[in-house]
């Protein structure tokens, strides 16, 4: 009887501590401030009005909220990926709403020193 005893409490001492180690895995939280604060970035930079620039932000978004969903099935390398091309995306449509901003900024200086060359002859 103090041999089937001790098994059990053995038993139990294991069961309890690999639940223990499982559920604290799995109870890591989802680190997406560092995708939120790009796709919130890409908005504030115009990439909405940018078409380019608007399917990338869109990518990220769809892109965070697939990790979410990965880590609340307990996926968590999967959805630590999935965050990475979040990121990833929305630093793209920051780039390309730049870009496009820039491109416009010159655009309009040509426009005014070929309007200047024209008051000028």
């Amino acid at each position: 009887m103090k041999q089937v005893s001790k098994i059990g409490i053995r038993l139990f001492a294991v069961a309890v501590a690999a639940t223990t180690i499982v559920a604290g895995c799995a109870n890591v939280p989802l680190r997406t401030e560092a995708s939120t604060s790009r796709i919130s970035s890409a908005e504030e930079a115009g990439a909405a009005n940018v078409p380019k620039a608007s399917l990338h932000l869109q990518l990220a978004r769809e892109e965070l909220e697939i990790a979410k969903r990965l880590a609340a099935r307990g996926e968590k390398e999967q959805a630590d990926s999935m965050l990475l091309r979040a990121e990833s995306d929305a630093e793209l449509a920051i780039a390309l709403s730049h870009e496009d901003a820039e491109k416009s900024e010159a655009m309009a200086a040509v426009a005014r020193v070929s309007q200047l060359r024209k008051d000028n002859q």
